[in-house]
């Protein structure tokens, strides 16, 4: 029998060394953290590190192995009907009828939370009104594009009033352009409602728009806190050295440096106060050694990386992508 912690009632969802193994992987690992009310809250990290899983667990279609997860003060195991009515969940694809229009997509799922007559008609034109939809009602689904799609699919989410919104990858497939018209209808809706929302992703813009972040990697969270403050925990300026062998290039640093170095793969990462002019030391005595250096302000990538071992497993959002 799993030991029940008890839920802090303070907390919209919290996570109390949270453990879920399937039978040839452990998914998540001793996963603890809360989120505070009305914070947008970011859960980074590449595919297979738990995201996924983990959003499961709190929407109640998964009880964890071990530990016990609550929201809004109720554990999802214990209480999952009350869980429910305080959750909204958008999924990595539309939870929609392409088939039907906007309204029927709407009026249908909001009778699926029990709501009908006035009530249901209510919501229905609030949601469309609130997401810009109303004009295009009568449009079947399937012929809208990604972005109005995504718009939609939040409408629904939003049908029984929650005061809680998990996001697992809701960008996935979307184009640079409705990937920002998803994430301004998100910073809307948050102004209007203060709403808390928890925001699966592995898109490092989407990370740094949220008040505090959860980095999982393997199932483990390797971190959990402010993006600028875990990225200020590597220094102003990071330099990364690009060498063939890592390790002996670092131990020749170290019989002349006092350096606080790192080993990411094939580089090195060095935080110093004074890395223009540390580069420049490097070159002279070690260049040989040396394939390529860069020198940046630190990133969330960088943070995952040091925090990790591992090259890049999260990826940045650009033009073409």
């Amino acid at each position: 029998m799993t030991a029940m912690h008890t839920c802090d009632p303070s907390l919209s969802v919290q996570l109390i060394h949270i453990t879920h193994r399937y039978p040839a992987v452990t998914a998540l690992e001793d996963v603890s953290f809360g989120v505070e009310p009305g914070t947008l809250f970011g859960i980074l990290g590449p595919n297979g590190s738990g995201k996924t899983t983990l959003f499961r667990i709190l929407s109640t279609l998964l009880h964890p192995s071990s530990g016990t997860a609550c929201v809004a003060g109720h554990p999802t195991t214990r209480n999952p009907q009350a869980v429910r009515q305080h959750l909204g969940v958008i999924f990595q694809q539309p939870a929609l009828d392409m088939d039907l229009t906007i309204s029927e997509n709407l009026y249908f799922h909001g009778a699926l939370y029990g709501l009908h007559g006035n009530e249901l008609l209510t919501r229905v034109n609030h949601v469309m009104e609130l997401f810009s939809l109303t004009p295009r009602a009568s449009s079947r689904v399937g012929t809208l594009s990604g972005g109005l799609q995504r718009r939609v699919d939040l409408a629904r989410g939003l049908l029984h009033h929650p005061n809680i919104l998990l996001l697992d990858e809701p960008t996935t497939g979307l184009d640079p352009l409705a990937r920002r018209e998803f994430w301004d209808a998100l910073a809307m809706l948050r102004k209007r409602t203060g709403m808390t929302m928890l925001v699966a992703t592995h898109l490092m813009e989407e990370a740094e728009a949220c008040d505090r972040i959860a980095i999982l990697h393997k199932g483990k969270l390797v971190a959990v806190g402010i993006p600028e403050e875990l990225k200020a925990q590597l220094g102003e300026e990071t330099l990364w050295i690009e060498t063939p062998d890592p390790q002996a290039l670092a131990q020749k640093l170290q019989t002349l440096y006092e350096l606080d170095i790192r080993i990411v793969g094939k580089r090195l990462q060095i935080s110093h106060p004074e890395a223009h002019r540390l580069l420049g030391q490097l070159y002279e005595k070690f260049g040989d050694d040396i394939l390529s250096a860069t020198i940046r302000r630190p990133t969330l990538e960088d943070v995952f990386m040091v925090l990790t071992g591992m090259e890049q497993e999260l990826a940045p959002i650009t033009e073409e992508s």
